[in-house]
């Protein structure tokens, strides 16, 4: 059997993607070795770390991405809302307030520091 364990995304400034996960989501911290940060989540791991670590650490030359981003990441809360507002207050990009679906469920769409697509969700009814 295979399990899916983590995601590990490639930032430019290890100090707002700390900010944003940390500060704003509310993520707490599971360990942290110098750039590479690990967050709580639950049943799964949200880590990042910059290229010029993990450069360090594998043979790949891992490429710079210049325009956006083709993942998101999906956050389940009961405050939508008010996440959202955190986020958008502190500065970061909206690209969809929240809005609810036709099924009954509340999504709201922003970009983090390095414009990876975060979805602000419920629980879905």
């Amino acid at each position: 059997m295979i399990r899916y364990g983590y995601t590990i995304l490639y930032v430019h400034d290890p100090k707002q993607t700390l900010m944003f996960y940390h500060d704003l989501l509310g993520l707490p911290i599971k360990a942290q070795h110098g750039s590479y940060v690990e967050f709580e989540t639950d049943s799964t791991i949200l880590a990042f770390n910059t290229k010029a670590d993990v450069r360090t650490l594998i043979p790949y030359d891992i490429p710079e991405v210049t325009g956006p981003q083709s993942l998101e990441i999906g956050f389940v809360t009961d405050d939508v809302n008010g996440v959202y507002e955190r986020i958008v207050t502190a500065g970061h990009t909206s690209v969809l307030p929240p809005t609810v679906k036709p099924w009954g469920q509340t999504v709201a769409y922003v970009l983090d520091p390095d414009g990876h697509l975060v979805e602000l969700c419920s629980p879905m009814p």
